[in-house]
């Protein structure tokens, strides 16, 4: 891969290990994690918890937990990442 393109880097973009908030740690562990390690931990919530909406699989019905993180009942899958941003530093 030449120099200056993307190629995920060991320290920036999607690998960059990133702190959730006290919202998001009760959902997916308060260390640091990779920015992808955090969305797949919230997919495993949402699909242990059965929270798609059966009629419409790209709706996600929060829980108690994730209301706290979406700040709404529900959410888009493609605004979920939206919402997560908020919720790590």
């Amino acid at each position: 891969m030449a120099k200056g393109t993307s190629g995920g880097g060991a320290r920036g973009g999607l690998s960059r290990p990133v702190t959730p908030s006290e919202d998001l740690a009760a959902i997916v562990g308060k260390d640091p994690l990779p920015r992808s390690q955090v969305v797949s931990k919230v997919w495993d919530h949402i699909r242990k918890n059965n929270l798609q909406n059966p009629q419409n699989k790209r709706e996600i019905l929060a829980d108690d937990k994730l209301k706290k993180v979406f700040g709404t009942d529900k959410c888009s899958m493609f605004e979920m990442n939206k919402h997560l941003s908020r919720h790590l530093s």
